[in-house]
């Protein structure tokens, strides 16, 4: 397309017109996509509503080159794995398409950077090449000017002292997490934060026991010493993030649109506040796909939040096998 990030654009009222735009585009220049259609036998020309168009099964990022032929990848984002298990594979042909998502979702969200310190405790991720949570957290650090915004990996007495010394200066704050590593920083310290946000971004990493939402959330809380958590909702399969202020309902940015599949039938979408998969558009994916069906398992709420409410295991996804050989 000739603006790649013409989706800064989309509204809720041009939000299909452009979603139709980016699919026929798609369709035609992401091969794996064109193949995905054909199989199904769907004719491009006959689509003219969201709800007609099909999810790529996100497991295709690890199989397949989901990318425009034409296009060269300036840098690669990969997927958190096992010795021996196929990684997701983000292709990008340019950083300024996920620079320019990322920063505008954020300050949608929090306000310009420029006002928060940024930390990030993401030590699963920093001992990893190729992960565009810590690409955005590096550029957000940057972006800040705040000569306090960093990364930690191990170091939590340093971390802790900080957030402490932060508080005590009135400095807005804003803290990015690994699930497990903000456990271990409350249980080896405590705290009373007034001016700092904690995100969490998911993900105990084989560290920890996994833990029921509501436990966790209560555990931080405690040891934070503040009334809300936030959240972070990203993958590397995205470029674009949703936010949760502490409530369990993420927030998108207006390129991007959550809607819900049936379990049983992976092209049947279910009405407001039923459970069922989470599909994805993101207008910011223009040179892999936009349509993206995850194996999250989530529902609509009846004020446009969403919220996530587990994960399919591999033998539950169903109509997804068409291009696996």
């Amino acid at each position: 397309m000739d603006n790649p990030i013409s989706f800064l654009n989309t509204s809720s009222t041009n939000f299909e017109s452009q979603a139709i735009e980016v699919f026929k585009y798609q369709a035609e220049n992401i091969l794996i996509y064109k193949e995905y259609l054909e199989r199904l036998k769907v004719q491009v020309s006959s689509i003219h509503r969201i709800s007609d168009i099909p999810f790529l099964p996100i497991s295709f990022f690890k199989t397949h080159r989901v990318f425009h032929p034409n296009k060269i990848e300036e840098i690669v984002f990969t997927s958190s794995g096992t010795t021996g298990v196929n990684t997701s594979k983000h292709l990008l042909s340019d950083t300024k398409i996920y620079e320019a998502s990322f920063i505008n979702a954020f300050e949608s969200f929090f306000g310009k950077v420029s006002e928060y310190t940024i930390l990030a405790l993401l030590p699963s991720y920093l001992e990893r090449d190729g992960s565009s949570l810590i690409y955005m957290c590096d550029k957000l650090i940057n972006w800040s000017g705040q000569s306090e915004s960093g990364f930690y990996l191990h170091n939590l007495d340093e971390l802790s002292e900080l957030l402490l010394d932060l508080e005590r200066k009135n400095r807005k704050t804003i803290l990015f997490g690994v699930s497990y590593a903000l456990l271990d920083l409350v249980e080896k310290h405590s705290f009373q934060l007034k001016n700092t946000i904690v995100i969490e971004t998911g993900g105990m990493k084989g560290q920890r026991k996994e833990m029921i939402k509501e436990e966790f959330y209560q555990v931080l809380k405690s040891g934070f010493g503040l009334d809300n958590i936030y959240s972070e909702y990203g993958m590397t399969e995205l470029l674009s993030q949703a936010y949760s202020k502490g409530n369990g309902e993420y927030i998108t940015p207006n390129w991007m649109q959550i809607s819900i599949r049936d379990v049983n039938d992976p092209f049947c979408n279910l009405e407001l506040g039923r459970s069922g998969g989470i599909n994805i558009i993101d207008l910011a994916n223009i040179d892999s796909c936009s349509f993206i069906a995850t194996q999250d398992i989530g529902r609509i709420n009846s004020n446009g939040t969403f919220s996530i409410l587990g994960r399919f295991d591999d033998s539950d996804i169903r109509g997804c096998n068409l291009l696996v050989n």
